[in-house]
C-alpha cells in the first residue's frame, strides 16, 4: 500500500502564490506518474497538472498553464505543485495521486486526467483565493 501525504494550501489574495507538496513512497520508483486533481463546490473533479516519471513530460490543463508548475525532487521523493498568479477559480480542493505506469505505455495528452491512472489519493488540502 502506498502512502501519499500532502501538505501546504491555505488562504492567499488574488495574485498570490502557494506551493503544495505530495510525497509517496512510490516516487522512489523508476515508472509513475503523479497527478493534481482539484474539486470545487459544484464542479467536477478536474485535473490540473500531471508529472510521469519515464519522460519527465508534464501536462497542464488549459486554465493554468503558465501559471502552475508541477516538479518534483528526487532525493526528497516530494513532488510540488507551485500555483502562481492565483485566481479566485482556483479555489478548491487540491488532491495529488499516483499510480504505476507499465513502461511499455504511458499517459498522454488526452489521458492523462483519466482516474484509471491513480490507485493511490492523498487526504486532499484546501486552496482558497480571495480578497
Amino acid at each position: 500500500q502506498v502512502q501519499v501525504v500532502q501538505s501546504g494550501g491555505g488562504s492567499v489574495q488574488p495574485g498570490g502564490s502557494l506551493r503544495l507538496s505530495c510525497a509517496a513512497s512510490i516516487f522512489t520508483k523508476e515508472f509513475y506518474v503523479v497527478t493534481w486533481f482539484r474539486k470545487a463546490p459544484g464542479k467536477e473533479r478536474e485535473g490540473v497538472s500531471c508529472l510521469s516519471s519515464s519522460d519527465g513530460r508534464t501536462y497542464y490543463t488549459d486554465s493554468v498553464k503558465g501559471r502552475f508548475t508541477i516538479s518534483r525532487d528526487k532525493a526528497t521523493s516530494t513532488v510540488y505543485l507551485q500555483m502562481n498568479s492565483l485566481k479566485p477559480e482556483d479555489t478548491a480542493i487540491y488532491y495529488c495521486a499516483t499510480g504505476a505506469l507499465n513502461p511499455s505505455a504511458g499517459v498522454s495528452e488526452s489521458t492523462w486526467s483519466q482516474r484509471y491512472w491513480y490507485d493511490y489519493w492523498g487526504q486532499g488540502t484546501q486552496v482558497t483565493v480571495s480578497a
